[in-house]
């Protein structure tokens, strides 16, 4: 009696259990079969399917100095995307066309652990692209002054590679791999140098200091000065619909993006739109231009928050 009593009960929660499990899965399956329906069902409500709302961007973190390695790192999350940003500066010869500036070297990576659609072997289409995107901004906005990098006019001067790697993909990769590369170079820390008696500029470690034998310093320990700080937001748009931030689900649904970059004084650095089947009209892009100045004011005061964290620590 026990038995059946016990079984007669699992049967009815597991009906109850199974009616709402087949439910999910209907649901689960109607998304991935007719995908763009699915959404847009969502949108006539103004609404996503994680029910976050068309112009809310996915939560944000910034940690800094997770590389104890590197002269700058930083750790960054937008949703689920995540982007490990690290600096390293060498000391080289300037240019002769620029005798008293250093120079920046950018590289966006993405392994085959950041996205099931990243092959081991082959490199990700998109990567050389975001590359040439982040460097196009933060060197066009001005937020570094290349002459901030000169050690000696004409001799040396830093050389700053800066590397991102996306430990997670999914979508605003721009977006997230720009902040993490802001918050780097917010947490670098220049090292002290010193001239050797053969001419060499060589690092000199805080026990160097104490020794009197040390060669005169070059520069002073300090942070890089940054000027005019560009941040951006990724808009998709769909119909009469624009979404602030999307995923990489939405991205690959609704094809059209627009990437708005402006620097901390609202000015308009770059305007990216990669083609897609929406047309992107004048009052369409200034919407756009509207959501990033929301955008920047809340990573602004994210930046700073982890900045003051690290100032505590």
């Amino acid at each position: 009696m026990a038995a059946a009593s016990t079984s007669g009960s699992g049967r009815d929660i597991g009906g109850s259990g199974g009616g709402l499990a087949a439910g999910e899965m209907e649901v689960e399956a109607y998304r991935r079969l007719f995908p763009l329906p699915f959404y847009e069902r969502h949108l006539l409500d103004s609404v996503r399917p994680d029910a976050r709302p068309l112009h809310r961007a996915r939560d944000t973190s910034i940690a800094l100095g997770p590389v104890a390695s590197a002269d700058g790192s930083a750790l960054v999350k937008i949703g689920d995307t995540t982007m490990l940003a690290a600096i390293k500066l060498e000391v080289m010869t300037p240019s002769a066309d620029a005798p008293d500036e250093g120079s920046l070297a950018i590289e966006f990576h993405m392994p085959p652990i950041c996205s099931p659609i990243v092959r081991p072997g082959r490199p990700a289409e998109v990567a050389p692209v975001v590359s040439k995107q982040l460097s196009d901004v933060i060197l066009s906005s001005g937020m570094i002054n290349l002459k901030e990098l000169s050690l000696i006019t004409g001799k040396a001067a830093w050389m700053a590679y800066l590397d991102i790697y996306c430990l997670n993909s999914d979508g605003s990769l721009f977006d997230a791999s720009l902040l993490s590369a802001i918050a780097a170079f917010s947490h670098l820390q220049i090292p002290l140098v010193s001239l050797s008696d053969d001419g060499r500029v060589v690092a000199v470690s805080g026990d160097l200091l104490e020794d009197e034998s040390t060669p005169e310093l070059v520069n002073k320990e300090r942070k890089l000065l940054l000027h005019s700080i560009p941040f951006s937001l990724t808009c998709i748009l769909h119909k009469k619909y624009i979404l602030a931030d999307p995923t990489a689900e939405e991205e690959s649904i609704m094809e059209t993006s627009i990437t708005v970059v402006l620097d901390s004084s609202e000015r308009l650095v770059s305007i990216y739109k990669p083609g897609g089947p929406v047309l992107a009209h004048t009052s369409t892009v200034k919407d756009c231009i509207v959501l990033t100045k929301h955008r920047m004011k809340e990573l602004q005061n994210i930046l700073e928050e982890s900045l003051s964290a690290m100032e505590v620590v």
